[in-house]
C-alpha cells in the first residue's frame, strides 16, 4: 500500500503496492487548505488503512487480485462489507429440488444413451441440455449401471456354481486310474482291514470315525489330518462308506496307502443289508421323483426368464439358492447319516464327519464329552464371532409363510452343524429321530419341494430337536468355503475346520489363502496324485 501527494499538494493518491490499482484519489483545494487540516486527513487515512489492507489482501487470497479497477473490487468487496453471501446455498437447495423431481421420473429401456462420461459432456455442448435434462440422463446412465453390475454379479455365481458342481479333471482322472488299479492288482483289492482286525470294527474302546464320500482325494485328507493330529493313532477307526461307482478306487487308494497304526473300513452302499427300498422308502421316492430330480439336476441350467427374476435379491442370496439345487442333496450317501444306529448296530459313539473338513487338533477327548443323555453333539451356528457364518437360525432354512410350519416350528430357534457331529449312537436308538426325519421328507414331497430347499439339514434340524447338544465352537470351525475374510488366527486354533460351501480347497475357485491349511495333508508324492496333476 503506497500513499502518494502531488507536488503541488493539490491532490493525496492511495495505491497497491504494485501500482495497478487505484485505491482513493483525493483532490485539496489549494487556496483554503492549512497544514492543520492536512494533518488531521492524513491522521485519518492512518486510521483507514490497516482496514482497507486487510480487506485487499483477503481479496488477493481469494483470487481476485485479476481485478484492475475500483469497479471490479468494488464489486468482490461490496457484499463482504455489508455482510451478504455468495449465492451457492441456494444453488445447492435448487439442484436438491431437482434431483428429488427426476427421482419420481420412469426410466425407458430403449433410450441411447452416452456410453460414458465424455459422450454425456459431448452431447450436453451439442444439444445444449438444460439442468433437468442432465439430471434424468445421468439418472438413466446410474441405473444401466447398476444394473449391469449386478448382471455380472449373478453370471460370477452361476459360474462359480458351475465350477462347485462339476468334477475335476485330476480328480476324475484319480477315481479312473484307482479303479483300473483294483481290476488288475491284487494288493489293491486285499481286505481291509486284515482278518486280524476284524474285532476292532466293533471294538468300544477305540475312536470310531465316520466318513461317507465319493472324493477319494477328501477322503484321504481327512483321514490322514486326523492320524497326524491325534495323540493315539493306533485307537483310530475309520468307517467310509462311499457309492458303488468309487467303491473299487476308493478300496485301491487305501489299500496302497496303509493308514497305519489307524484302521480303516471301506464299504460300498450296496454292501450294506439295511440299504434297501423297504427299509429307506422315502430316499428312494426323492431320488426317482421326476420333479425333484429335474430340480436338483437341472440346477446348473437356469433359464434366463429364471435368472432375470432373481435381480431382485441379493447375489449371496441367489448363491444359497444355487447351492440348495446341488445334487449331493437327494443321493442316499448324503441321507446316510439318519440310519448310522442300524448300519453299525454294535457301535454305541462315533463322530460322523464331512469329506470337507480338516482336523487340527485331536479329537480323541470328544469321546469323554457328557452329551446329557441328548444325541448329537455339535456346535450351535446362531452365535459367534462371525455374524455371517455364525447367525443361522431356524428362519434361514425354513420357509415359514407355509402353514405347516408355521405352526410346529420357532423361526427364532438355534440352528446347529452338520460336518463334525458327536454321535450317541445308544441313546439314538431308542428315539424316534428316524421316523421324524421320513415324516418331514415325505411332507416336503407333497408340497412341492416348498417347506424347504436347502439339502439335508433342514429335516434334521426338525427331526433332532431336543436330542442336540451344544459343544464349545471350538471344536468346529465354519464357512472356510465361502467366507472369503475368514481369521486366520481362528482357523489355526481350531481343532476341526470345515470349508462347507462352493470354494472347496481342491478346486480352483478355493481361497487361495486358506487352501495350505487343507493342501498340506495331500501326498503330493504319490505317484497316481502326480500323473493326475492334483491342485497344489
Amino acid at each position: 500500500m503506497q500513499l502518494h501527494f502531488s507536488p503541488s499538494m493539490r491532490s493525496i493518491t492511495i495505491s497497491s503496492s504494485n501500482g495497478f490499482i487505484k485505491l482513493m484519489k483525493i483532490k485539496v483545494a489549494a487556496r483554503h487548505i492549512s497544514y492543520r487540516t492536512l494533518f488531521h486527513t492524513i491522521l485519518i487515512l492512518a486510521f483507514l488503512l490497516p482496514f482497507v489492507f486487510i480487506l485487499t489482501a483477503i481479496v488477493t487470497l481469494e483470487g481476485v487480485n485479476k481485478c484492475s479497477s475500483i469497479d471490479c473490487l468494488g464489486r468482490r468487496l461490496g457484499p463482504k462489507l455489508l455482510r451478504r453471501g455468495d449465492d451457492s446455498g441456494k444453488l445447492v437447495s435448487e439442484l436438491y429440488n431437482l434431483l428429488n423431481q427426476v427421482n419420481s421420473v420412469e426410466v425407458q429401456d430403449d433410450v441411447k444413451l452416452p456410453d460414458n462420461f465424455t459422450h454425456l459432456v459431448t452431447e450436453m455442448k451439442s444439444n445444449k441440455y438444460d439442468a433437468k435434462e442432465f439430471a434424468v440422463i445421468l439418472k438413466q446412465m446410474m441405473e444401466r449401471s447398476e444394473k449391469e453390475i449386478k448382471e455380472s454379479k449373478f453370471s460370477e455365481v452361476m459360474n462359480k456354481h458351475i465350477a462347485a458342481s462339476s468334477i475335476p479333471k485330476s480328480l476324475h482322472c484319480l477315481s479312473l486310474r484307482l479303479t483300473d488299479e483294483y481290476s488288475s492288482n491284487a494288493h489293491a483289492r486285499r481286505q481291509l482291514p486284515s482278518p486280524d482286525l476284524l474285532p476292532l470294527l466293533s471294538s468300544t474302546s477305540h475312536h470310531h470315525f465316520i466318513l461317507s464320500t465319493d472324493n477319494i482325494l477328501a477322503a484321504s485328507v481327512v483321514v490322514n489330518s486326523a492320524i497326524q493330529s491325534s495323540s493315539s493313532p493306533e485307537k483310530i477307526v475309520f468307517h467310509v462308506i462311499t457309492d458303488k461307482k468309487t467303491y473299487a478306487g476308493m478300496h485301491s487308494w487305501f489299500a496302497l496307502n496303509s493308514p497305519s497304526p489307524a484302521i480303516v473300513e471301506v464299504k460300498g452302499v450296496h454292501q450294506f443289508d439295511f440299504l434297501t427300498r423297504d427299509n429307506v422308502p422315502v430316499i428312494e421316492a426323492v431320488e426317482s421323483d421326476d420333479g425333484v430330480r429335474g430340480y436338483y439336476h437341472n440346477g446348473n441350467h437356469v433359464s434366463r426368464e429364471e435368472f432375470r427374476g432373481n435381480l431382485g435379491i441379493s447375489p449371496r442370496v441367489f448363491a444359497s439358492k444355487l447351492q440348495a439345487r446341488s445334487p449331493k442333496y437327494i443321493s442316499v450317501l448324503n441321507h446316510l447319516r439318519i440310519y448310522l444306529p442300524e448300519l453299525f448296530p454294535t457301535l454305541e459313539k462315533v463322530v460322523f464327519l464331512d469329506d470337507d473338513i480338516v482336523i487340527q487338533r485331536d479329537l480323541s477327548p470328544l469321546w469323554d464329552v457328557d452329551l446329557g443323555g441328548k444325541v448329537n453333539g455339535a456346535v450351535e451356528t446362531c452365535k459367534g464371532e462371525d455374524t455371517w457364518v455364525m447367525s443361522k437360525r431356524f428362519k434361514n432354512y425354513f420357509n415359514f409363510s407355509h402353514p405347516l410350519i408355521s405352526k410346529h416350528l420357532d423361526p427364532q430357534e438355534c440352528a446347529w452343524a452338520y460336518g463334525m457331529n458327536i454321535f450317541d449312537l445308544k441313546t439314538w436308538r431308542t428315539t424316534n429321530i428316524k421316523q421324524t426325519y421320513h415324516t418331514w421328507l415325505k411332507q416336503n414331497l407333497k408340497s412341492n419341494l416348498t417347506l424347504w430347499r436347502l439339502g439335508t439339514l433342514p429335516p434334521a434340524l426338525i427331526a433332532f430337536r431336543g436330542h442336540v447338544h451344544g459343544i464349545d465352537q471350538s471344536w468346529h470351525m465354519l464357512g472356510l468355503g465361502y467366507q472369503n475374510k475368514t481369521n486366520i488366527e481362528n482357523v489355526k486354533k481350531a481343532a476341526v475346520i470345515h470349508y462347507n460351501g462352493q470354494s472347496k480347497p481342491w478346486l480352483e475357485i478355493g481361497f487361495g489363502h486358506l487352501r495350505p491349511f487343507w493342501s498340506k495333508y495331500v501326498n503330493y508324492s504319490n505317484d497316481f496324485v502326480k500323473s493326475c496333476h492334483i491342485l497344489e
